[in-house]
């Protein structure tokens, strides 16, 4: 086997000169992955605080500066800003005159594809939308984490390849997003990462209330056999009270919700529902059994008592 040591990526040239509107928990991580594949980071925006001190940890040495300097000093660009913020941004930096013909303006919300970035193409600029599906804490460790990172990918055709190719870079993996789809796109991902914490959340509160003490530890090898059967086998996994049609283990544990976190009934309820629904298109929950569950459901919705219902059974993790 060589042995032959490895050549350091700062010791290659660098082919863009990388800038950052937006020194958020994203932009400076995807800057600092960049860096590592050879391209360099040459100025970031900030306004807070805890921008600047993200900055400085992702970006060390890198000057920060206002956005339109930022555009100013680099080929590729990164506006990562809250969604609500990216249209006006873009609109205002085209304005000003500070996009430049053939510079790379990426973007990196889920919810927008490559037209918000129109006013920036009129001045010349291409348009990429480049989305991790990936939560980040905007530190080191994020960077680790974006091996093999789905991205959502939308721009032009004439400039897929090189979308695809500054996400391979990243050490990610390129999905390709129509235009049109970007909305449903970012809604199926909020779907299910955005509720999955306040679910976690809230079960940890449950459990510190119940007498657990440490949450983290129990919940962590079960939720995480629970994700990924269900990412093996979609509602086949379904399992516990509400997929087998135990009605009165339902009703008690919409009766200690009201106890003891009323705030967490409705979301209860909500989710019963879904899955109870997606448990009978399965073939997973009973009909006969269902008509019971559904008139605890309905009741718990209306605040009164839940019917008793058959008991829970063995066999399954609630």
């Amino acid at each position: 086997m060589s042995t032959a040591q490895q050549p350091d990526p700062r010791d290659r040239p660098a082919r863009l000169a990388v800038g950052v509107v937006g020194a958020g928990r994203v932009g400076p991580v995807l800057a600092a992955s960049l860096q590592l594949a050879g391209h360099r980071p040459v100025a970031v925006s900030g306004v807070s605080d805890a921008s600047r001190r993200r900055a400085a940890l992702m970006l060390p040495d890198v000057p920060l500066v206002p956005p339109a300097e930022v555009l100013q000093r680099a080929d590729l660009v990164l506006l990562t800003v809250p969604d609500d913020t990216l249209p006006g941004l873009v609109e205002g930096l085209a304005e000003t005159g500070a996009v430049r013909p053939g510079q790379l303006l990426v973007h990196t919300s889920g919810r927008y594809g490559a037209k918000v970035l129109d006013p920036a193409l009129r001045a010349g600029a291409l348009p990429l939308a480049l989305h991790p599906a990936m939560t980040f804490t905007g530190s080191p460790v994020d960077v680790q984490r974006l091996a093999g990172c789905s991205f959502g990918v939308t721009a032009p055709d004439e400039l897929r390849l090189a979308a695809e190719a500054l996400v391979i870079e990243m050490g990610g993996e390129p999905e390709w997003i129509a235009e049109e789809n970007r909305p449903l796109y970012h809604t199926a991902l909020a779907l299910g990462a955005n509720h999955l914490v306040t679910l976690v959340a809230q079960s940890m509160e449950l459990l510190r209330e119940a007498g657990v003490e440490a949450p983290d530890r129990m919940l962590g090898p079960l939720l995480g056999a629970a994700l990924d059967n269900a990412l093996r086998s979609g509602d086949g996994a379904l399992t516990g009270p509400v997929a087998r049609g135990d009605a009165g283990t339902v009703a008690a544990h919409v009766a200690e919700l009201r106890a003891h976190a009323p705030q967490t009934v409705a979301g209860y309820l909500a989710m019963a529902r879904a899955t109870a629904d997606r448990a009978l298109a399965r073939g997973l929950l009973k009909p006969e059994l269902a008509e019971d569950l559904l008139g605890v459901l309905a009741d718990g919705a209306s605040g009164t008592p839940g019917a008793p219902g058959p008991q829970g059974t063995e066999g399954d993790a609630g």
